[in-house]
């Protein structure tokens, strides 16, 4: 019995499908063949072969598969022309889908955010946006990721964006760019005057290529947030970009996570930052290499800096040292509210200089300190601090090796603080123990938390008890969201924590969502 294909499939892949059915329905016959005869070679068995006469299966299928591909490419056009912001991503369509679907574009005045990422286009396929992308006021988000168009795509893009008035985000990211794509792209944004948002993370971009990006930002007047993440920039790419952001007064986020930065590149890019005349928010050099000595560089910057938000650390190697370099300069610093210092082979010592900042800064309210192995020493230091002082409404400390003790400093400090509102304490070894102690925490009024993440911790029906009787003797319960998935509960710990939740809400009328 024939299997009809998914509507769906790309029409390579289609034809793959009539291939292989087309192959069972061959019919080996002698040399030579006879003129009229359909007649093809096949490589793998070195014989000819036909059609018996009036056979005609092959025209019936590729006819039907044909309909299906055109019926799902109009309900594709359909969406583009009735929804502002359309989600095609992974359908498969391919450069002759992009083709038929690039038409519905033209003169559309709906679609404002489109996605055609991870569909199988080429740098042929790019060709479809010629004249489209011109005519086209509307469409302000074009997502293209995923879709290996190379810098040959990217050259051909940049050609039909050069004079485009209204796209304002462009997303690239995993798209096989190497530096002759990035050049391109740079050609372009000296000429584009719309783009606000560029994201390229996921390439092959190096050196050649960051210091092309970095000429474009000495001329373009309209880019605001760059994403180079997961690039080959390396100490060389950041040196070029410092150099372009000490004249650039546009730039407010700056994305390099992930590019082999190191120490002597994050010395070159501060110094550029410092002389950045623009009010940068939000800086991400996490995974890049870093030590103490980059962490001094990163420090003297934000003592200087009066309009960063974000920072982002994390995955680099500061230690102790470098944390407490960081928390001194947080004493100086009154914008920073994100910090994220996760996987940093921060210890106790680490952790409590920068605790050691919320006595006095209110305006750090999201603090990231996972995968730190902080201990108990560490967690009791930050306790302490924050029972009473600061402002933090994120706390992550997971994989922080924290254990039942750490645990049991960290629910003491919840019967008095009143501004966490989510905690996440995920595979620390809580065990019964520590889960016991965060219940008796539960069991206190506290309006502030309201999402407590306790996954992969050992927790065991004994546990998960404690917390469901808190959870049904506190009408005041703010906990809207309890994650105790991944531990060790059975049928009958589930069960109790199911039967807080529907008293709870028979009580209060408030709905927590449990996931097991």
């Amino acid at each position: 019995m024939l299997l009809a294909p998914s509507p769906c499939w790309s029409p390579s892949l289609l034809f793959t499908v009539i291939w292989k059915l087309v192959e069972k329905l061959l019919v080996p016959v002698p040399k030579p063949l006879k003129s009229s005869t359909v007649e093809g070679q096949l490589p793998s068995q070195g014989l000819k072969w036909s059609f018996a006469a009036g056979t005609n299966l092959m025209s019936q299928l590729g006819a039907k598969i044909e309909r299906q591909s055109k019926y799902k490419l109009n309900e594709f056009a359909r969406e583009l022309r009735s929804f502002p912001s359309v989600d095609m991503s992974g359908r498969n369509f391919g450069d002759e889908g992009l083709f038929f679907l690039a038409e519905s574009l033209a003169f559309n005045q709906t679609a404002e955010e489109v996605s055609f990422a991870a569909n199988g286009i080429t740098a042929a396929g790019l060709r479809a946006f010629d004249g489209v992308l011109q005519s086209n006021i509307t469409l302000k988000t074009l997502d293209l990721s995923g879709n290996l168009v190379g810098d040959e795509g990217a050259k051909c893009l940049c050609d039909i964006l050069a004079n485009n008035s209204s796209i304002e985000k462009l997303q690239l990211n995993s798209a096989d760019l190497g530096d002759a794509g990035a050049k391109a792209i740079a050609e372009m944004l000296k000429k584009n005057s719309s783009l606000r948002v560029l994201e390229l993370n996921n390439n092959m971009i190096e050196y050649s290529g960051f210091s092309s990006l970095a000429g474009a930002l000495l001329e373009n007047n309209s880019i605001r947030n760059i994403h180079l993440n997961g690039n080959y920039g390396g100490a060389l790419g950041a040196n070029a970009l410092a150099k372009a952001l000490e004249s650039n007064k546009l730039l407010r986020e700056l994305h390099l996570h992930g590019n082999s930065i190191g120490d002597e590149g994050i010395r070159s890019l501060m110094a550029g930052l410092s002389a950045h005349k623009g009010k940068l928010t939000l800086l991400d050099i996490g995974n890049n290499s870093l030590t103490s000595k980059g962490a001094f560089h990163v420090a003297e910057y934000v003592k200087k800096s009066r309009s960063l938000l974000w920072l982002n650390l994390y995955m680099n190697d500061i230690g102790d040292e470098g944390a407490g370099k960081i928390a001194a300069a947080l004493k100086e610093n009154r914008s920073i509210t994100t910090l994220d210092l996760g996987g940093n082979n921060i210890h106790a010592d680490g952790v409590n200089a920068v605790a050691q900042v919320f006595k006095e800064n209110l305006i750090i309210t999201t603090l990231e300190l996972s995968y730190n192995p902080i201990g108990p020493d560490g967690a009791k230091a930050l306790a302490e601090v924050l029972k009473f002082h600061g402002n933090i409404k994120t706390l992550k400390l997971g994989w922080c090796q924290i254990g039942a003790k750490g645990a049991e400093f960290i629910a003491d400090a919840l019967k008095y603080n009143t501004t966490i509102s989510i905690l996440d304490l995920r595979a620390n070894g809580l065990r019964d123990e520590g889960a016991q102690c965060l219940a008796r925490s539960l069991k206190v009024v506290n309006e502030a938390l309201t999402s407590l993440d306790l996954g992969f911790n050992e927790i065991r029906d004994d546990g998960a008890f404690a917390i469901a009787q808190a959870l049904k003797s506190n009408d005041d319960v703010a906990v809207t969201s309890l994650n105790i998935a991944s531990n060790f509960l059975t049928k009958f710990g589930q069960g109790a924590l199911a039967d807080a939740r529907d008293h709870v809400l028979e009580m209060t009328q408030k709905e927590i969502n449990i996931f097991f």
